[in-house]
């Protein structure tokens, strides 16, 4: 496990550096980010991405439903919340009460890094595209399940099991076995990481069975995080590569998507 996996504060400033620096500007090739923006975070964390846009004058909602995760984002973000620029609240999107209080609510809505976590994805999507305005949209960004690491082993106190890419894409009764026998902690953590894990086929797929409406996507080689967590530069993935649906998941490590209602 690395440590940025455990050092809170420097993952909250992390996740603002890369919002501004990568997720902003890819939103606003298609949605200009404009003062008053009503702006929704699913699976905000400590409200690291939420932050970048409330600095260019967005009003914040982040949902969280981590409890320690969420008491952080409103300790990190106490400045914001005072100024009425923002609140961060412990509910679930499926709640009849935040559908009554959010009902095409927002301009934009945020899910990054969270959409392969979700079970069920093609219920979720529905659900977010009722709680925008007319014309809102939804920023997905999400490393491809069959990526090296799309099963998120990199999070594993097992050395071994942490470096090594691609063993999450074996067939689930041989994965359950491989992590037995490794002796990886919390395993069921890593089953439920390749149930809900999501291709680019099938999350395009489900777009546009929700009648949501791609207007704009990127394919990284190299994760722009990646360039706070190893210093490496983003790199947006090869044409010819993009071009492959099935194929490109393996060699592509993060996926942006904006769409749009």
């Amino acid at each position: 496990m690395y440590e940025f996996h455990t050092n809170t504060q420097w993952y909250y400033e992390m996740q603002t550096l890369n919002a501004e620096k990568a997720v902003l500007p890819f939103i606003e090739e298609a949605f200009p980010i404009q003062d008053g923006l009503k702006v929704l975070e699913v699976g905000c964390a400590e409200g690291g991405v939420l932050k970048a846009f409330i600095k260019r004058g967005c009003y914040g909602v982040g949902v969280e439903l981590d409890a320690p995760r969420l008491e952080t984002a409103k300790e990190l973000n106490a400045e914001y919340i005072q100024n009425n620029q923002a609140q961060f609240i412990a509910k679930n999107i499926y709640d009849a009460s935040f559908q009554t209080e959010f009902n095409e609510y927002f301009d934009l809505i945020i899910l990054k890094d969270v959409i392969e976590h979700i079970h069920e994805q093609e219920k979720v999507m529905p659900v977010l595209k009722q709680y925008l305005k007319k014309g809102g949209c939804i920023f997905f960004g999400f490393p491809p399940f069959n990526m090296p690491f799309g099963g998120h082993q990199q999070i594993s106190t097992n050395k071994f099991f942490a470096k090594l890419p691609y063993s999450h894409v074996l067939p689930m009764p041989l994965f359950k076995l491989f992590l037995k026998v490794l002796g990886v902690p919390s395993p069921e953590a890593f089953i439920e990481i390749k149930e809900t894990g999501i291709s680019t086929a099938r999350f395009e797929r489900i777009v546009k069975d929700t009648s949501l409406e791609i207007i704009n996507e990127k394919h990284f080689l190299l994760n722009p995080i990646y360039e706070y967590k190893f210093g490496l530069k983003p790199r947006v993935q090869f044409s010819i590569i993009k071009a492959i649906p099935y194929f490109r998941d393996f060699l592509t490590t993060c996926v942006f998507y904006l769409v749009r209602k």
